[in-house]
């Protein structure tokens, strides 16, 4: 079976969540759902850091 295209998936998205959701709900699952399929992505191509990177880079912040 062929992926889904873009408009598919929002469409699968919305169709679960409650009917009585608002429009800022709906946004910020898709937002969601977005993030976590770019987070997917990312791990996929190998474009992550580690734990110790991530705690200097965070460090670098302060």
């Amino acid at each position: 079976m062929p992926l889904a295209t873009a408009k598919e998936q929002m469409f699968e998205i919305l169709k679960r969540q409650p009917d009585d959701s608002s429009f800022e709900e709906l946004l910020r699952e898709l937002a969601f759902e977005y993030t976590l399929e770019r987070g997917f992505d990312d791990a996929d191509k190998g474009r992550t850091i580690n734990n110790e990177e991530m705690e200097r880079t965070i460090s670098s912040w302060e």
